[in-house]
Parts: C-alpha cells; sequence; structure tokens
C-alpha cells in the first residue's frame, strides 16, 4: 500500500487499542455530558419549568380561568385551525415535492430544493410583510379583494397563508433524503408486475416512507402551533377573532396579565411537549424496525 497504513500493520494492532484510539477517555465523555445536560437544563429545562410555575403559582383555579377565557378560548380554536388546514396542504405538498425531487431528473432541480429552504432562510416578519404586500389594502391585489369583499389580512386565511409558508420545508425535508436513499427499484419492479401509479404509491412507497411522513407532519404541526413572527404581521391582533395563542400570550404579558399570559403558555408547552413525545415514540418505532430488518433477512 503507497498511501495510509499498510494492512499488516492494522492487523497487527490489538483490538483494545483500536477502541483506545476510537473512543475518548472516560473523564472526556462525562465532561462532555455534563456540559451538554447543564446548558440544556440552563437555557431549555428550566425557562419551561418556569412556565408551568409561574402559570399556577396563584392557584389552578386562577390558571384554569385565565385558560377558559372566552378570548383565550377564541385563540386556542384559531391555533388548531390554523394548524389542521396548513400540515395537511403541507402534507400533500411535501409528499409531492420529494416525489419529484427523489424520483426524476429535470432541468431546476436545484432550484427547486432551494426555494424549499426558503422559510428557513427567511425572517418569518418579512413572509407576513410579503403577504400584506400582496394581499393587502394598499396591495397588488387589495382593491381587488375589497370589490368583491374578500378578506385575507387582518382575517384567518392570511393567518393560514402565513403559516403554510413557515411550515412547508419540514414534511419534504424528511422525505427527499430517505426517498433518494430508496432509489428507484422497488417501483419499477412493481410497475414491472403490472402496477399503476396509484398502485406503486399506496402499496411501495408510501409504506416505505410512513415514518418519515409521521415525523414531518409531528414537527409541521409543532411550528404550525407556536409560529408567532408572520402571524403577528397578517392577524391584526383583533381580540377574539385573529389572535393565536402566542399573540394572545404577547398580549397578556404586555397587559401585565401574567397568570393569563403563563397559564396559555403553560397550555402551548404541554402540546409541545405532546409532540415531542410523539417524536419520540417515532423514532424508537423506527429503530426497532431497522433492529429487526436483519434478523427478518
Amino acid at each position: 500500500m503507497s498511501a495510509g497504513w499498510p494492512a499488516s500493520a492494522v492487523a497487527g494492532i490489538a483490538p483494545a487499542r483500536l477502541r483506545g484510539a476510537t473512543t475518548e477517555p472516560r473523564w472526556v465523555q462525562i465532561l462532555l455530558i455534563g456540559v451538554a445536560l447543564g446548558f440544556m437544563s440552563i437555557f431549555l429545562f428550566v425557562p419551561l419549568v418556569s412556565v408551568f410555575v409561574e402559570a399556577f403559582r396563584k392557584g389552578w383555579a386562577l390558571a384554569l380561568a385565565a385558560i377558559t377565557e372566552d378570548d383565550a378560548l377564541a385563540a386556542v380554536r384559531l391555533t388548531l385551525l390554523a394548524a389542521s388546514i396548513s400540515v395537511p396542504l403541507n402534507l400533500v405538498f411535501g409528499v409531492l415535492a420529494a416525489w419529484v425531487i427523489a424520483k426524476f431528473d429535470f432541468h431546476g432541480k436545484s432550484v427547486l430544493l432551494t426555494l424549499i429552504d426558503l422559510p428557513f432562510a427567511v425572517s418569518p416578519v418579512i413572509a407576513g410583510l410579503i403577504y400584506v404586500l400582496v394581499f393587502g389594502l394598499q396591495g397588488w391585489f387589495g382593491e381587488r379583494l375589497q370589490a368583491e369583499n374578500v378578506k385575507i389580512i387582518f382575517a384567518v386565511p392570511g393567518i393560514v397563508l402565513a403559516t403554510v409558508f413557515i411550515t412547508f420545508p419540514f414534511v419534504a425535508r424528511e422525505l427527499i433524503p430517505l426517498m433518494q436513499v430508496q432509489g428507484l427499484e422497488q417501483e419499477e419492479a412493481a410497475r414491472v408486475l403490472g402496477a399503476n401509479g396509484w398502485q406503486v404509491f399506496w402499496r411501495v412507497t408510501l409504506p416505505n416512507i410512513r415514518w418519515a411522513l409521521l415525523y414531518g407532519v409531528i414537527l409541521c404541526n409543532a411550528r404550525a402551533m407556536g409560529e408567532f413572527g408572520a402571524v403577528s404581521v397578517v392577524s391584526g391582533h383583533i381580540r377574539g377573532l385573529t389572535n393565536t395563542m402566542p399573540l394572545h400570550i404577547e398580549i397578556a404579558y404586555n397587559e401585565y396579565q401574567f397568570v393569563a399570559a403563563f397559564a396559555v403558555a403553560s397550555l402551548l408547552a404541554a402540546l409541545a411537549l405532546v409532540s415531542l413525545v410523539a417524536k419520540y415514540l417515532v423514532e424508537q418505532r423506527v429503530k426497532r424496525e431497522l433492529k429487526s430488518q436483519p434478523e427478518a433477512r
């Protein structure tokens, strides 16, 4: 061998020496784990716990009253409505985008991949301003929409559009790498056996991507419920009508209604924790399936 370690030299190294060369000392592992846990405790765990502590510090009755207040319930309903519309739309878009990018070669594929990542690069506030520029009263289509009595900005449609824009990369970005790795062999084999396009998708492609799809949907839903910047711009902050949960929290906090702010924040945090638990369960299911595949063979 002209470069690197000779094969005979590598073979002569004891297994313990090889393990030692690729394993950090125990004290280094403990130090790194401690730093990671300390960082997470200071910046993640402690603030999250403090939200629940502040929410119920003056009693469960006040916190429950703050959550069941009319404006708070309206904010919860609007948040769930925006998520229930935007997540299915992004699910369909994510599957189609991943299918096109992974299964076809065409001019402009790199441009499409870049556009999918656009919400990650653009500030959510800018995304909201874009919709105001397009659909606002002084925007490109403002006069026509007003003439047709169609309201998008400062209404539910604008909130849904902003949420869709912010969350549409999540499903696609989970599916694209997986579908590219899987290749076309199974779909081509199904085609040879006489399956049509829908049969190939439902019986071959979808079972292979189901866990990645669910994972992307969970992330998309969590992001949709917590979106603030873009929704804040297009909502108009109309109490009981266009305030989502994050906007309701901001208004209550700015008005020194701390119990109400932290109570609704605790509800939003609880929904986020449910998403994390679902994400963890999906990851564990995927790991179990990956471990069982060699045994099945």
